[in-house]
C-alpha cells in the first residue's frame, strides 16, 4: 500500500465505518503518513479487481510498544461492499498470515462486533479462535448505534510458524 492509494483505502475504510459493525472509529485518518504511523511497517496489503481497482485493504497495528509483545500485532481488514463476498477477504488475509509469519509475528489478534458475522466468519476460516468477549468496552460515537454501548469479541491465531523457538 502507497501513499497514492489513501484515497480508495480511505474510501473502502469509510463504508465500513458506515455499518456501525466495523469499527469504533467515527472517521479515516485525514493522511495515508497519519494512517500508517500506527502500522507495522510492511504490513499493509490491498487487493485489485481485474480492472485494478481496488477492492480491500489489511493491515497490522503493533498491539503494544513494550519489548515483549513485538510478536503481537491487530489485524484490520477491509473489503468494498461491491466486492464482498467474492473472496477478497480471504486473499487478503492469507497474504497478511503470511507476512506476519516473515516478520516473526506469533500471534494475530482482532477485536470484532458480535453483529460482524462475515468478519467472524473470515477469521475462523484461517484460524483464528474466540478467547473472549469485552462486555460494554466502548460506546459508539457515530453511525446507526451512536450512543450505544458495545461488546467485542477478542480472537486471536497463534502461528504454527513463528515464535516456537
Amino acid at each position: 500500500m502507497t501513499a497514492a492509494e489513501w484515497t480508495a483505502v480511505a474510501a473502502i475504510y469509510r463504508e465500513g465505518i458506515a455499518t456501525g459493525h466495523a469499527t469504533f472509529a467515527a472517521f479515516p485518518p485525514a493522511t495515508y503518513a497519519e494512517w500508517s504511523k500506527s502500522k507495522i511497517t510492511g504490513s499493509s496489503v490491498i487487493s485489485r479487481n481485474a480492472q485494478g481497482e481496488i477492492t480491500g485493504w489489511a493491515c497490522l497495528s503493533p498491539v503494544s510498544e513494550r519489548c515483549v509483545y513485538a510478536g503481537v500485532a491487530e489485524v484490520s481488514v477491509y473489503v468494498r461492499e461491491s466486492a464482498r463476498g467474492q473472496g477478497v477477504g480471504d486473499a487478503l488475509m492469507n497474504e497478511l498470515v503470511a507476512r506476519s509469519e516473515v516478520a516473526g509475528i506469533w500471534t494475530l489478534q482482532a477485536g470484532i462486533f458480535p453483529e460482524n458475522v462475515s468478519s467472524l466468519a473470515l477469521h475462523r476460516r484461517h484460524g483464528f479462535r474466540e478467547v473472549g468477549r469485552r462486555e460494554r468496552i466502548g460506546k459508539m460515537t457515530h453511525g446507526p448505534l451512536a450512543g450505544q454501548w458495545r461488546d467485542t469479541l477478542l480472537l486471536e491465531r497463534r502461528s504454527m510458524v513463528a515464535g516456537r523457538d
